[in-house]
């Protein structure tokens, strides 16, 4: 009798592999790709913060820039945006220098851009007054 139970579930197996493998491999890759995004956030607010906080204490535009850049070396720094403002000329002491930055992250795994798109952008931006 056991024979018989046992000869009639050999694909059961295989077809369990079929239906959870692919959520599994969407789970799998949705992790990773939330980790790659979330670490180039983290990265891109640490550059806003530091280029702030040049800002802050008399830098000109172009240190700013460069300091983020430095700063975000794990990143593609062709791709990142660094905005200042105001400018240097416009900045007085007491008043707040703004840095934005902006880098787009591409998504590799397939499945998973269909949910967030190619790319996804990630911001930082950071605000601290002039001393």
């Amino acid at each position: 009798m056991w024979k018989k139970i046992a000869q009639k579930e050999k694909g059961q197996a295989l077809v369990e592999m079929a239906l959870i493998l692919p959520l599994l491999l969407l789970l799998v890759f949705g992790i990773i790709e939330f980790g790659r995004i979330f670490s180039a956030g983290l990265v891109v607010n640490h550059g806003a913060r530091e280029g702030a906080r040049l800002g802050a204490v008399g830098a000109l535009d172009s240190a700013i820039v460069t300091r983020v850049q430095n700063t975000a070396v794990t990143l593609d720094t062709s791709q990142l945006s660094v905005t200042v403002t105001p400018t240097e000329t416009d900045r007085k002491r007491g008043g707040e220098v703004r840095v934005r930055v902006r880098y787009p992250v591409v998504v590799f795994a397939p499945f998973i851009s269909v949910f967030t798109g190619e790319t996804v952008t990630v911001e930082g931006i950071s605000v601290m007054r002039v001393e």
